[in-house]
């Protein structure tokens, strides 16, 4: 084994970048790509899958092949691409602390009803997830109860919080859980997509998505991927320096990694106090951000950071953090969970289904259906698959879901945050109904919250659910 140098890293990152401009040019030209939303990064992460050493092996260590009469020495993926998605979801977990705002005062009742079905979608998944395995997964199939938490780890986690569970087992001796992880992220991007514009044609046949026009009224950029060179381009982030002290993104970059180091001291120190507890590394960067935020909010020092440039940052190691965990998946270790995968997906898509068309319309106001097919975008992919199906069912961005959402979900952070930290701890520990119970019982409070809106009489505006027993607002046939 050759040993690992900074001159790897190099060679990985290279073959990182040709994939993503591969993917971002088949996504700019071929169709299917486009009506499917398929993310650049997504398309690269599944040819670095087929390519690499688990599938074809044409990019893979010591591996050649032939060109026709010349034969060609693969230009390898290191064995560390599973370990650059743990450490740069520490560095997004880092980014999230900085730049987001937590103030759960500026929930109002206008937006509760989103709220609580959001904090709704998000514990049912954790906990009927889970519940799904125990009763039927574990004593039928004899799946371990990990097959549990893989619902919500890549449906309503995403890629994100499939690599941070996948390094949560990893650091308990079972790395290839995080095959399950991003193959659950992966499946879920695609039910997210395809289910979307199956509902987005479902309510426009229904008169619920009234402004729904097809795939071809979305805009060339949200199909291609690519924005018009000449159309006023949104901008990546502010400069709070002068290039003549430091550049703006060096002390961006720099605020972060700090945070991420001190993070993971801490982790390496409680690991040397207590070995027998795993303690997520993303979460305690993610503490220790919010306390660099508020230090720098108390000295007076919070206008040097800019948002909109951490989550570029954010972005950028998202989008390489996707290609390293599709790209390290283990398909002969999902193929022997595929019957046990297939079945918690198909009930995941049963459980979407009946809150998005049962339950939503009964918790939300008017415009339930574009905030219902928005949560079944982030619920099963990403908030920026939600977002293109937004733009499916309301073009031009008028049922002011956009602008609601932003408060909505904030009391999902804190359900989001501790799942995503505790429960994979717990399903390690055994402590499987525990999760069912305590999730659960987060979903039921989604459950009433929405319930008490409605009642109030804050949602109840012109286009509101009808009383229960009834199908509610246009869903009277």
């Amino acid at each position: 084994m050759n040993a690992y140098t900074p001159w790897t890293m190099l060679v990985d990152a290279g073959m990182i970048g040709l994939l993503l401009a591969i993917g971002v040019f088949l996504r700019a030209r071929v169709k299917w790509l486009q009506n499917m939303l398929v993310p650049a990064s997504v398309i690269a992460g599944a040819l670095g899958l087929v390519l690499g050493p688990n599938v074809l092996g044409a990019i893979a260590k010591n591996r050649g092949w032939h060109i026709g009469s010349w034969q060609v020495t693969g230009i390898p993926f290191s064995e560390h691409m599973g370990t650059y998605a743990s450490i740069l979801i520490v560095i997004v977990f880092a980014c999230m602390a900085l730049t987001d705002d937590f103030d759960i005062r500026k929930v109002n009742k206008t937006v509760g009803g989103f709220a609580s079905y959001g904090v709704l979608m998000y514990g049912a998944q954790v906990a009927l997830g889970m519940a799904f395995a125990l009763l039927f997964l574990t004593p039928v199939l004899g799946s371990p109860d990990v097959l549990g938490i893989m619902l919500f780890t890549g449906w309503a986690g995403g890629f994100g919080t499939a690599a941070a569970v996948g390094n949560i087992y990893a650091e308990n001796g079972q790395p290839e859980v995080a095959s399950l992880a991003f193959t659950s992220a992966t499946v879920g991007l695609l039910v997210g997509v395809i289910g979307g514009i199956i509902l987005a044609k479902f309510g426009a046949r229904r008169g619920q998505a009234k402004a729904f026009r097809g795939m071809d009224s979305l805009p060339d950029e949200l199909r291609t991927g690519v924005l018009d060179a000449n159309k006023r381009r949104p901008a990546l982030g502010y400069h709070t320096f002068s290039g003549g002290s430091i550049e703006t993104l060096s002390f961006e970059v720099g605020i972060v990694s700090l945070v991420a180091v001190v993070g993971y001291g801490i982790g390496q120190l409680l690991k040397h106090l207590f070995p027998g507890i795993s303690f997520p590394l993303f979460a305690i960067a993610f503490l220790v951000g919010i306390v660099v935020r508020i230090v720098m909010n108390g000295v007076g020092a919070s206008h040097l950071l800019d948002a909109g440039t951490l989550r570029s940052v954010s972005g950028l190691c998202t989008d390489i953090l996707i290609v390293c965990g599709i790209a390290s998946i283990q398909p002969e270790f999902v193929s022997d969970h595929i019957l046990a995968l297939g079945l918690l997906f198909l009930f995941g898509l049963i459980l979407c289904t009946v809150l998005g068309l049962v339950v939503a319309p009964r918790l939300m106001g008017e415009g339930w259906f574009e905030r219902q097919l928005f949560t079944w975008g982030w619920a099963t992919g990403s908030v920026s698959t939600g977002l293109a199906l937004l733009r499916i069912v309301d073009p031009k961005l008028e049922s002011g879901t956009i602008e609601q959402f932003g408060y909505a979900y904030l009391p999902v952070v804190p359900v989001e945050i501790s799942a995503v930290s505790f429960v994979p701890v717990m399903a390690l520990a055994g402590m499987g109904w525990a999760v069912v119970g305590v999730w659960g019982a987060i979903a039921v409070l989604g459950l009433l919250g929405g319930w008490w809106v409605v009642r109030s009489g804050h949602a109840n505006t012109h286009g509101a659910p009808g009383p229960v027993g009834t199908l509610g607002t246009g869903f009277t046939g």
